[in-house]
């Protein structure tokens, strides 16, 4: 066989395997699309993904059928050096995984390529918290002179005060309440229990919307804790929304969220000098390393706050000697 014959076989068995790969891709989509009802946002983006990948394939000479580990990891190495950033490879790789044990369960090949494979560990990002002048604002926005108001600032109230989950608030109800020992009988993760505390403003706001806010949104026997405009049981969306009404009614310049109050309490819990299990429990973590986190926000935080503190120091010298300076000079120019 002459070379140009050699070439246009090539070229020709490349063309060959890009068709394949083009089949076999609509052929996943398809299915992905129908058995997980994916939108076709997210179809675009594991096409888009995926064709990146069978480029990379061509150009090294490599069949989608016949990929291994180390095809994998060549690719993961190529988008390193282009510059991708580290959370978008690991998409890359956990919509590849997706594609490769479609293919496997359909019987096109017969291991999974991606095993052992793993993509660049994510930097860590710590939580983000708000200051107490923030808290402040955002819980006193809520007008209390009406049922809804009521509710809204016992809502708030419980989310930052207690660090409760907003699933959490959501699914209390009114025999979870004891008011006399200001305590919460908590539904969380995996139905777990667990007994939350609540401080006196928590209390308070609570008192005050089951004594003159809850009958006014009450229609029934409704055994929910937080009733919504219609009587029935307060959706997570709802609260969702509400928490991001306030912190605009506040004048918080920065995206509010339900989470976030959580977060602002294990912060402030911490940095109030709060043991670290005790934070746990009452948070309802399940390891001790999920409130971990919080103690790097707490060391970050004291960090900065030292290093304003330093920074301070130093302008001050800075201007003391630049005073010295002055002075020396002006006695200077006195003598001559």
């Amino acid at each position: 066989m002459g070379l140009s014959a050699a070439r246009e076989g090539r070229e020709e068995g490349r063309e060959n395997s890009a068709d394949g790969a083009e089949a076999l891709l609509s052929r996943y989509l398809e299915e992905a699309g129908a058995r997980r009802n994916l939108s076709p946002y997210t179809l675009r983006n594991y096409a888009a993904d995926l064709r990146s990948f069978f480029a990379y394939l061509d150009g090294q000479g490599i069949d989608v059928r016949a990929v291994d580990r180390h095809a994998v990891r060549g690719y993961l190495a190529a988008l390193l050096e282009e510059g991708v950033a580290p959370a978008s490879i690991s998409r890359r790789v956990s919509t590849i995984r997706s594609f490769y044990r479609y293919l496997r369960g359909a019987g096109i090949i017969d291991s999974e390529p991606l095993a052992g494979v793993r993509g660049p560990r994510r930097e860590r990002r710590l939580p983000g918290f708000l200051r107490n002048e923030e808290v402040t604002a955002l819980v006193t926005s809520a007008d209390a002179d009406t049922p809804q108001g009521l509710r809204d600032r016992a809502i708030l109230e419980l989310l930052y005060a207690s660090g409760l989950r907003v699933s959490e608030v959501t699914t209390l109800n009114t025999a979870d309440v004891d008011l006399d020992e200001r305590a919460l009988l908590v539904h969380g993760k995996g139905n777990r229990e667990r007994i939350v505390l609540m401080g006196r403003p928590a209390a308070r706001a609570l008192e005050a919307y089951l004594r003159r806010g809850r009958s006014g949104l009450a229609r029934g026997a409704e055994e929910a804790l937080f009733l919504n405009r219609d009587g029935g049981r307060i959706s997570q969306r709802r609260v969702q929304l509400l928490v991001r009404k306030y912190a605009l009614v506040a004048g918080l310049d920065r995206r509010v969220y339900p989470h976030l109050l959580r977060h602002t309490f294990a912060t402030h819990m911490l940095d109030g000098g709060a043991d670290l299990r005790v934070v746990q429990e009452l948070l309802g973590h399940a390891s001790p390393n999920t409130t971990q986190i919080y103690m790097h926000v707490t060391e970050e935080r004291q960090r900065r706050v030292l290093e304003d503190a330093l920074d301070g120091i130093a302008r001050v010298e800075e201007e003391r000697r630049r005073e010295r300076e002055e002075r020396r000079r002006a006695d200077a120019d006195q003598e001559e």
